[in-house]
This record gives structure tokens, sequence and C-alpha cells, in this order.
């Protein structure tokens, strides 16, 4: 077999399903089969023409688990994921051992080819084996729940706070979780979306949607804005409580406003957090492998055929949160 399936960025608003040559495997590489890779909202930046890196011909996809059929040490077959970064290893943050934050920082699925095709090429010393037992799409589910991972351990949190999270998409939602698994006595997740609010509910978190005119949205010590919106922006210090702390985890894609005078007067930090640790995704692989009914969040499973529709789903804002597709 010299040719696969894979799903191409092929301009604006325009995905589609092509044949297109395996790739070859290379030293400090592992070959891998796909078996299922999310869409992330990076993924929809990419089909909305607006990522500045990503180019036409493009195999997108950065949330995917597999079965390793090249690899240095790992034998053929092993169940993995990948934390699809790519960093120079040798600026300033690299040699401190912060290569996620890299000065020139890739990432698989923009800056080389992806994970949602039948193979892929990854960096042989970021391919992490699946706990004993968990299934591939859970898999596909560890680099959003290191996101979350992430965001939590370096926030000021602690066991037994009760948080608020902004956004119950796939952030949100693994974030929100997150918290819960790691001893949050209370999680209110804010959002309007209808279906999106179901799911929350569903997961057992307080749901709060502040469109309604009784909404009250309670001060909590962190707040975690997974949603990068303006109108969250607006609302972030108003229910930071004093002392506390404001954690961004979503991309806002331009300049926002904040208070800063109140941020002031309520003495609040402000955390930014950027993608994940290598000890981040050894944590979350750990999480998924409880018996939490993550699967609650997969909404939506497409053919690799059916991408294109997939992508339209989330674009249009319709009923979903998790979509995967197999390969």
């Amino acid at each position: 077999m010299n040719d696969m399936k894979a799903v191409i960025y092929e301009g604006t608003r325009q995905v589609a399903t092509r044949e297109v040559p395996l790739p070859k495997g290379k030293e400090g590489w592992s070959l891998i089969k796909v078996d299922f890779c999310g869409v992330c909202g990076t993924d929809l930046n990419i089909f909305a023409g607006s990522h500045p890196r990503a180019k036409e011909a493009l195999i997108i996809g950065h949330e995917f688990a597999g079965t390793v059929v090249e690899h240095p040490d790992l034998p053929a077959g092993t169940a993995v994921t990948v934390r699809p970064l790519l960093f120079c290893g040798t600026c300033e943050p690299c040699q401190d051992g912060n290569s996620h934050v890299c000065e020139s920082l890739g990432l698989l699925g923009i800056d080389r080819p992806g994970g949602m095709a039948e193979y892929v090429l990854a960096p042989a010393d970021e391919v992490y084996p699946l706990p004993p037992g968990m299934s591939m799409k859970r898999g596909a589910l560890i680099e959003p729940f290191a996101v979350a991972v992430h965001a939590v351990r370096e926030s000021a949190f602690k066991p037994g706070d009760a948080v608020t999270v902004f956004g119950a998409g796939p952030i949100g939602l693994c974030v929100a979780v997150t918290l819960k698994l790691f001893g949050a006595t209370d999680v209110a997740v804010v959002e309007v979306q209808p279906f999106r609010k179901e799911i929350a509910a569903a997961l057992g978190f307080t749901v709060i949607d502040p469109s309604q005119p009784d909404a009250v949205i309670p001060q909590r010590p962190v707040v975690y804005d997974c949603a990068a919106h303006p109108s969250v922006a607006k609302q972030l210090v108003q229910v930071t409580a004093i002392k506390g702390q404001i954690v961004l985890v979503g991309t806002y894609k331009y300049p926002t406003e904040l208070d800063l005078q109140n941020i002031t007067f309520k003495e609040l930090s402000v955390k930014g957090t950027r993608v994940y640790t290598r000890k981040d995704y050894e944590i979350a692989a750990a999480l998924l492998s409880s018996d939490f009914e993550f699967e609650r969040m997969i909404t939506h499973e497409y053919p690799a055929d059916q991408a294109a529709e997939a992508f339209e789903l989330l674009a249009a804002g319709g009923d979903s949160v998790k979509v995967l597709i197999t390969l």
C-alpha cells in the first residue's frame, strides 16, 4: 500500500478527504496507524481560514490515538497517543524544561502533517502508550484533557475549592471534569448554548446561563475562562473573589479589554496557560483510566469520508461537544 486516506485543508471553509502518499519513516520518528482523531477549536480556525500558519494541502488534526507501525523502542501494535508539539530544544524555554512554550513552538496538524489520516509520523519521544485496557476513543481525549490538567495544575486551585468555568465546549468540560476529579466541591459551568448546558448538567455540574434574567454567577477564588469571548472577559473580574485568580485557558483571537483597575483593587492574579507538559500528558492518561463517564462528552463520530460534514456542524455552532473522526 502506497497511499492512504487523509482529511485535507484546501482553503477557507474547504476540507476534503483525499488519497495521499503514505508518509515515509525517518530516524527519530514513529509511524502510527490512526484509529480516532478529534476535531479541535484550532482545527476550526484552520477551516475558517484564520490560522496564520496553516497552508492549503495540510493534513489537519492533533488529537489522535492509534497503534504503532514503526517505533525505535515500542513494539508494533502498541496502542498509543501523541503529544503533538514540535519544539527546537535549544531556546531558553526548552533548555529550562519548558518546551511547551518554545520560542518557535509548532504543532502536528499545523506545521507538519497531522493525525486526521490513516497514518501519521510523530516524534518518537512524544509517543505515549495508552494505559492497559484504555479504549482508542478515550485515547483520543488525552490531548484535550492534558490542556485541562495543565490549566488546573498551573492555577491556584486547591482540593475543596468551589470554582467557576466559563464555556461548556470540549476544553471547558475537560477543565470542569478535571477539577471535579481533583477534588472541587462545586464546579459552576457558565454556558448559554442549550445542548451544551444539557451535557454539562448530565456530567454533574452546576450550570449557569448568564442570558437568563435571574442568573447569578457567584464569586469564586479561581475562575477559568475557556470561552475566550469578549463578553466573558468583561465578567471575569466581577465574578472572581478578592485575592482570587483568573485563569485564561481559551485563546483570544484579538486584544481584549480587561478591568485592570479592579484587578488592582481586588488584588487578583491573572494566569495564562498554554498547551501541556509531558507530566500533564501522563496525568491526563491516568484521569481517563478512571470510571468517570468521559464518553458522554463524545457527541458525534464521523467516518473520514464525511469529515466535511463534521466541520460544517461545528462551524455552524450545531448541537455538539466533542466530535471524533474515525479512520
